[in-house]
């Protein structure tokens, strides 16, 4: 059974995991995805929280339905996604680490040096 994170709601993690699995290729662009029964099946989950899920990735772009054969990746799922993420990533990771920065009087050479001394590590 997958463990989910209780601070964000299951259907919204149910569309990240496919999403993370366009980004790293396990779903390429008009790949079928696996089906609502099987995700159920393999993460024990609830098939109407997996149905919402997918919902959010058709209302996005992401994924398109072929009526009778399944849920299917669109061909700008990719960048869909990445934009997405990018923006995600600004807003919720790069203004808080910009915020923290001031409050600790680091010039932005200082933290350049920290973030290239992470990836190094």
């Amino acid at each position: 059974m997958a463990t989910f994170d209780d601070g964000q709601p299951i259907f919204q993690q149910v569309a990240d995991k496919i999403e993370d699995d366009i980004l790293t290729g396990i779903y390429n662009e008009e790949d079928q995805i696996i089906s609502v029964a099987q995700f159920a099946r393999t993460f024990e989950i609830n098939p109407a929280t997996i149905v919402k899920g997918i919902a959010l990735l058709v209302n996005e772009g992401i994924l398109y339905k072929k009526r009778g054969l399944g849920m299917y990746v669109t061909a700008d799922a990719r960048k869909i996604i990445k934009g997405k993420r990018k923006d995600r990533f600004y807003n919720q990771l790069v203004l808080k680490l910009l915020d923290e920065a001031e409050k600790l009087e680091l010039t932005a050479d200082e933290v350049i040096e920290m973030i290239k001394k992470g990836k190094r590590s």
